[in-house]
């Protein structure tokens, strides 16, 4: 059996004296699309970001690709980032720059590669996002769903491991979702990555699911296979899973 890309153990995070993740233990699994489920405010966006490190927790480990995130120094941290991908929610491109220049970005400072091999990668990746068209553009002369599929292109500049998509789909119509969705799952298999998606579109967890961390009030409910999710006895599960939103 294959080990865990990352390992939560025991993790608890805090904002001031609100516990808002209660002991939270995961076993994340290499290959698969794991989306993290839940109602607003119910932690997952504070999860993705204490395995990132962008908070740390109160107590707890976690490990990515076998190495313990709390405890390392910026250095090991930095060359632990070049193996990870982050499609912020809102794309978080700058939009003083070309799409280009978005995307060489990372390229630029974690590599030392010279600017004619970064250009031909930016090409590149801005073809397997269908952008390459794009690249003299600016962020305010593209679409919504331009906007994330260029930030998905920045995200995986340097072939990362591991992808991280906070809410991809939020503010895309339907459409434009879907074609979201299949091209994270495309990338998926050309990169061989593995993806964790925080959100909460249920066409969208159907469409590219393979497991499910569901959180409820900062407590896990359910950690497993989308097929088995229904099948958890939790009311909070079945309720999400029949009407496709939280009361």
């Amino acid at each position: 059996m294959q080990e865990p890309i990352i390992e939560v153990k025991n993790l608890t995070a805090k904002y001031g004296e609100k516990t808002v993740l209660d002991d939270i233990s995961v076993d994340i699994a290499r290959g698969k699309v794991t989306v993290i489920l839940g109602s607003s405010g119910c932690g997952k966006t504070t999860l993705l970001k204490n395995i990132l490190r962008l908070y740390i927790p109160y107590s707890g480990s976690v490990k990515i690709l076998g190495d313990e995130v709390t405890t390392m120094d910026e250095k090991e941290y930095n060359q632990l980032l070049k193996k990870v991908g982050v499609l912020f929610q809102g794309g978080a491109l700058l939009n003083s720059l070309s799409i280009a220049e978005n995307l060489s970005i990372p390229l630029e400072q974690h590599t030392t590669l010279p600017p004619e091999i970064i250009e031909r990668i930016i090409n590149l990746k801005l073809d397997l996002v269908n952008l390459g068209y794009a690249r003299y553009l600016k962020p305010s002369e593209l679409s919504g769903g331009m906007k994330k599929r260029v930030a998905l292109a920045r995200a995986i500049a340097l072939d990362p491991e591991i992808l991280f998509c906070d809410e991809p789909s939020a503010g895309l119509d339907p459409i434009t979702s879907a074609t979201l969705d299949k091209l994270i799952l495309n990338l998926k298999d050309k990169l061989n990555m593995s993806i964790i998606i925080v959100t909460h579109e249920l066409a969208s967890i159907y469409r590219i699911a393979d497991d499910i961390i569901f959180l409820h009030q900062g407590k896990m409910l359910y950690a497993g296979p989308l097929k088995d999710v229904k099948n958890a006895g939790h009311p909070e599960i079945q309720e999400f899973f029949e009407t496709g939103h939280f009361d």
